[in-house]
This record gives structure tokens, C-alpha cells and sequence, in this order.
């Protein structure tokens, strides 16, 4: 087995070529900054009060040792309760600056989430492809918690160090300066051990991260899979093989906590080696043993123990900030498994920043948008070839266009780019606007796929998601002008019906009817429409195809499908094979 200074040496240099992404922390760090400094300047503070209790300390065993000489002992009243001022004074400011952390790290955690969720589900239309069910849910359960420790100790201890070490340095210096020249010389030796720190655990801490991922990922497999399994008579092996990954993960994590330990152990016996110098000055000082050129040889029992007290105290935002390079060094792991998963859906939050900037919020018109696209072309992560190769589309306003060709010609491509919702690699797609080109914005777009989306909770509270502000008659209403009535009626508590995940609880016709009616509900002058009226029996897809000749009526329409009925409703057909249009 390996040594602890092996596994450190072996990780120190399996790191020299690691990518911290500092950048990219920084920039998720930025909500929370405000709070996050206003701990630092807290915590930092909070020294003053440590300052306090050990003058006052000084002071009461100065008077104390007075007192056993003949002294009242009331006189040690006023040195006790500077003392107890100083341990409050510290208790208020610490939490304050603890609180100030907490809010800070938690914004920053929320907003991060917030993003991955908006990746992963877009408020309209498909969501990207390219990020696995295992990733997504460890990214925003797991990872994500791992920033926790850097955002609290580590941002926050760069600024405590600052000024509560510099505050207890002068007041060190103000009983005696040639302690203060000792506790200043050894801390330049820092800076290199928390360095080692931060070089050390980097590595381990992505390797175990990255083994937790894959680990969670093979157990969804496997539970997936399970039925499967049993039929071949193979549970039992794959019980094997993920205890095996088991012991993996927990090895990984035995190595992380093995260089943690070792590496904080530097700190901890630089500090203590400092603190026995020190000691030994004053010992000897105090002793009368001490006869050196240039040296102090006169010191006070309450001087002695005043600058005893503060040095522990001058290293303490020190010994923070190592925990906090430990915690930097799982953060700039968890970093780099982040980023993928917040890039799943490639420029899709750039798009929408920059349609947002150019272009006003869409005004209530009586003509719908048209949508143009130029050229485009589209390459999906890991794609051998373009999902769209240079497509060309020019649909009037008001107008109808269905999409057909095979399956993985790129038709739910192309109304993604068309709705906004993806940029193309090559080329352009605009929305006009009264006859102006704008950029493509999916505010202005009602979606509508197959299978259709529906959450566990009512109804009702699935149809709002169109229209939160809509009332009860509303969504009858809506229900009734597509030719749906008879669907409350079938369901037995009406618009209070629960539905289960994915819609548990209704038929594929009953999910694709009211994918329609929140469509209807929404609005939205441009209607996507991805393969409607698939895996519908024929009385369902005839339904379907009736609310959809309400439901198109003044709209902009896309249409994907594999239907000969449906794409003849449209005014325009583009066949794609091979994302090429033909």
C-alpha cells in the first residue's frame, strides 16, 4: 500500500497539467460575491474581539497576582469583564460573518441549479440532447454541494487573513515587536504549503468525483435494466460488478481523505513549531535567561501572555484558509464535471441574451412572425455528420410548412433552430417581423411534441403552465374550442384529476390533447408542431388533426411529420434526408 507522501507526491505530479477553470469559478461566484466579502470583512473583524479578551486576560491575572500580594480582589471585576466584552464582541461577529457566507453560498448554489435545470429543460421545446439522466441528477444533487466549502471558507478566508491577521500582528507588535518579527518571518512558509494543498487534492478529488458520477450512472442502468437482467438469469452478476465499482469509489475517497489529512498536517505543524519558539522567548525571557545582542530581554507576565494568546490567533485565518484550499481543489473539480452539463444545450444562453438585446419585446400584432432560415447548418456533440446541412427555409407569415422525411433526417432539429431554441453552427434564422428581420425567440413560440410533456400534479396545474394567470373558465374554454369537451368529463375529478410522472393516469390521445390545449392557451403567434398525431390510434390521431385546423388558424406553423394526412394541411413541405433539404 501506498504511503500518505507517495499518494501526495503521485497526485502533485499527476496535476501539474489539470485545468482549475478559475475563471469559471469565479464568474458562478459572482452572485454571491457582495455577501461573501461582507463575511470576510466580518470574520476578519471578529479579531478585534479576540484582541480584547486577550488583553483583557492579561490583565486579569496582572491584577490577580496582585491580589495575592495583598491587593483587593474586586480588582480583578473590570479586567473580567473586558474579557467577557471581547469573547461577545467575537461571538456577534463571527455570526454575522457566518450568516453573511451562508446567504452568499446560497445564491450562488441557487442560481447554479437554476441554470442546469434551465439547460436541461427548456422552457419550450426539446431538451438537449448530449447529458445523461445520471449526470444531470449528480450535477444538480452532488456537485453542485461541493462548491459549498469554497464559497464559505475559502473566498471569505482571503479577506479574514488580510485583516484579522493584520490587526492581531499589530497588536502583537504593540507588546513586543521581536515577536512580531518571529511570527512574521514564518509566514512566508505558508503561501508554499497551501499551495501543496491545493496541487495535492485536485486531481484525487475529480478522479472521485468522476468515479461517483460513473458509479451512479451504471446503478440507473442496472435498475433500468432490471427486468432484463433477471430474465438472463445475470442479477447476480451484475450485483458483482457494482459492488466492485463500490469498493472503487470508496478507495478513491480513502485517498482523498488520506491527502487531506497529510497536507492540513504541514499547517498545523508550522503553526505549532512557531508557537513553541515563541513560548521558548518568553520562557526564557521571563526567566532572566536570555542574554542575546539586539534582543528584548524584559518582558511582562502580562505582555508574555497577551502575545502567547495572540499567536495562535495570528495563524488561525491561516489554518482556515488551508481548509479553504482543500475546498478550492474539490470546487475546481466539481467545476470541471459542471461545465459540461451547463453546456449541454450549446450557445442556447448566449442566443437568448443576445435576441433579447437586439430586439424589442414582441408587440401584439395581427400578422404573425414569419421564419427565415439561411443556410444553415447544425452538428450535434458526437454527430459524424450534420443533423442540418445547409437548409434553406422561407415561410411566409401566417403560413403553413410540414417537415417530413426518416426518422433522424433532422425535422426536430430544424424547428428547434426555427423556434430559437438552438443556434446553428453555419448560417442564419431570423423571424420577420412586419417585414423586419429579428432574431429568432422562443417567447414567441408554442410547442408541441409527441410524446407530450406532462408533470405529476393536476390538470389544472399542467394547463397553467401556459398561462398562470388563466381561470377555471378559461381552461374550459380553451378545452371546449379544440372539440375536447367530452376529455373532463371522461376523467373523474375533472381539472383537479392527478397525474402521475409523465402523465400517468392518461391515454396518449388524452397527453396529446392537452399538449394542445396549453398550446391554444399560451398564444404564441408561431406554433411548433414535432410529430403531433405519432403513436395515436386512428380515432385519436382524427381528433388531434381536428384541433389542429382550429389551433393553426392565424399562426405561423411548423409541422414535423411522418403523416401524409397532416402534410396536407401545409401550404409548404421541406423533405430532409440526411439533414439535407430536397
Amino acid at each position: 500500500m501506498s504511503t500518505a507522501p507517495t499518494v501526495l507526491l503521485d497526485e502533485l505530479a499527476a496535476n501539474r497539467t489539470a485545468d482549475p477553470v478559475p475563471e469559471r469559478l469565479r464568474e458562478w461566484a459572482a452572485v454571491g460575491r457582495p455577501e461573501l466579502r461582507r463575511a470576510g470583512l466580518l470574520r476578519g473583524a471578529a479579531q478585534l474581539g479576540t484582541v480584547v479578551w486577550a488583553g483583557g486576560l492579561a490583565w486579569t491575572a496582572q491584577r490577580g497576582l496582585g491580589a495575592l500580594h495583598g491587593a483587593p480582589v474586586s480588582a480583578v471585576l473590570v479586567p473580567a469583564l473586558v474579557t467577557a466584552a471581547g469573547v461577545a464582541l467575537r461571538a456577534v461577529l463571527l455570526y454575522a460573518g457566518e450568516a453573511a457566507a451562508a446567504r452568499g453560498a446560497r445564491a450562488v448554489r441557487e442560481a447554479l441549479r437554476a441554470r442546469l435545470v434551465e439547460s436541461a429543460l427548456p422552457d419550450h421545446g426539446p431538451a438537449p440532447s448530449g447529458v445523461d439522466d445520471a449526470a444531470l441528477a449528480q450535477a444538480v444533487d452532488g456537485e453542485v454541494d461541493e462548491l459549498s466549502d469554497w464559497l464559505t471558507e475559502y473566498l471569505p478566508a482571503r479577506t479574514t487573513m488580510l485583516l484579522g491577521s493584520g490587526l492581531t500582528l499589530a497588536a502583537i507588535a504593540w507588546r513586543s515587536w521581536f515577536v512580531a518579527l518571529l511570527v512574521l518571518a514564518a509566514t512566508p512558509l505558508l503561501p508554499a504549503n497551501l499551495k501543496v494543498i491545493g496541487l495535492g487534492t485536485q486531481t484525487a478529488v475529480r478522479a472521485q468525483l468522476s468515479a461517483i458520477r460513473t458509479h451512479r450512472a451504471r446503478l440507473l442502468d442496472h435498475l433500468r435494466g432490471l427486468p432484463t437482467l433477471v430474465g438472463l438469469g445475470a442479477h447476480d452478476e451484475a450485483a458483482g460488478a457494482l459492488a466492485r465499482y463500490d469498493r472503487e469509489v470508496a478507495g478513491r475517497t480513502e485517498k482523498v481523505l488520506r491527502i487531506a489529512f497529510l497536507s492540513t498536517a504541514w499547517v498545523e505543524l508550522l503553526i505549532t513549531g512557531t508557537l513553541a519558539v515563541v513560548a521558548t522567548y518568553c520562557g526564557l525571557v521571563l526567566l532572566d535567561y536570555l542574554r542575546l545582542p539586539l534582543v528584548p530581554d524584559r518582558m511582562s507576565l502580562s505582555d508574555a501572555l497577551f502575545v502567547l494568546v495572540l499567536v495562535p490567533a495570528y495563524f488561525a485565518p491561516a489554518r482556515d484558509l488551508a481548509g479553504g484550499y482543500h475546498a478550492r481543489a474539490r470546487a475546481t473539480a466539481a467545476a470541471g464535471l459542471l461545465a459540461p452539463v451547463l453546456d449541454g444545450a450549446p450557445g442556447l444562453d448566449a442566443h437568448r441574451q443576445a435576441a433579447a438585446a437586439a430586439a424589442p419585446p414582441p408587440r401584439p400584432s395581427a400578422t404573425p412572425p414569419g421564419v427565415r432560415l439561411e443556410a444553415v447548418t447544425v452538428h450535434h456533440p458526437g454527430g459524424s455528420v450534420p443533423a442540418l446541412n445547409g437548409v434553406d427555409v422561407d415561410l411566409a407569415p401566417g403560413r403553413c410548412l410540414a417537415v417530413t422525411g426518416p426518422s433522424g433526417a433532422g425535422k426536430s432539429t430544424l424547428l428547434a433552430v426555427a423556434a430559437g431554441l438552438c443556434t446553428p453552427h453555419i448560417g442564419q434564422v431570423r423571424h420577420m417581423l412586419d417585414g423586419r428581420p429579428v432574431p429568432a425567440d422562443p417567447g414567441r413560440v408554442a410547442w408541441v411534441g409527441q410524446p407530450a410533456h406532462l408533470l405529476p400534479g393536476t390538470l389544472r396545474e399542467n394547463l397553467l403552465l401556459a398561462r398562470p394567470t388563466a381561470s377555471d373558465h378559461d381552461l374550459r374554454g380553451a378545452i371546449a374550442s379544440l372539440g375536447f369537451t367530452d376529455l373532463l368529463a371522461a376523467l373523474p375529478q375533472g381539472l383537479d384529476t392527478p397525474l402521475g410522472e409523465r402523465g400517468t393516469g392518461l391515454s396518449s390521445g388524452q397527453s396529446q390533447q392537452l399538449a394542445l390545449v396549453r398550446a391554444l392557451l399560451r398564444d404564441a403567434p408561431v406554433l411548433c408542431l414535432d410529430e403531433p398525431t405519432a403513436h395515436l390510434d386512428p380515432e385519436a390521431e382524427q381528433r388531434v388533426m381536428s384541433a389542429l385546423r382550429t389551433l393553426t388558424r392565424d399562426r405561423t406553423v411548423l409541422l414535423a411529420t411522418h403523416s401524409p394526412a397532416l402534410a396536407a394541411l401545409a401550404d409548404q413541405v421541406v423533405t430532409l434526408d440526411h439533414g439535407r433539404a430536397r
